[in-house]
């Protein structure tokens, strides 16, 4: 069945545009959702003027979106984690820490852009991929740590001594 859309659907295609589509999908979500409808004259002319002005806004939010993304790409950012002597986190890091890092570093960055295949649970540096849109990706470095293992100037303290030993 033929659909003219009234909104953007993922993977599908954007307002305005004409699609085949099962049956089944139309009549149960996309018609009653008023996602989309019957192409006929009347219809395409309606939506017209409305569709060139969304493919310009698609236009300008790709070229910030990508603007975004050779900002931030290569960049290098440090949680600090509470963590056990192993390594093992005591929790995870997610998609919404690793966007808040990036902000707080002054990237514009949301968490649905962040791809990682499940929660990081363990201390250590890693590849992160940033996902903007269809074909703009990026890439950064996350270092994971405790915060005792760094020191207010950035580099690692000494290992101490014990003052007394254990009797």
């Amino acid at each position: 069945m033929k659909l003219l859309l009234h909104a953007d659907i993922e993977k599908l295609g954007y307002f305005g545009d004409v699609v085949e589509v099962n049956d089944s999908y139309a009549r149960n979500y996309l018609l009653p959702q008023h996602k989309g409808v019957i192409p006929n004259d009347q219809n395409v002319k309606a939506i017209e003027e409305e569709r060139s002005t969304r493919v310009e806004e698609r236009r300008l939010v790709r070229e910030a979106l990508v603007q975004a993304a050779g900002k931030v790409d290569g960049a290098e950012i440090t949680l600090e984690v509470l963590a056990n002597e192993q390594g093992n986190l005591f929790g995870s890091v997610s998609e919404t820490d690793i966007a808040k890092a990036l902000c707080e570093k002054g990237f514009d960055v949301q968490s649905k852009h962040v791809v990682i295949g499940q929660h990081l649970r363990e201390l250590g540096e890693t590849e992160v991929k940033l996902h903007f849109t269809e074909d703009v990706d990026a890439t950064i470095k996350l270092n994971v740590i405790r915060p005792e293992d760094q020191t207010d100037d950035g580099s690692d303290p000494e290992p101490s001594e014990p003052d007394e030993p254990w009797e």
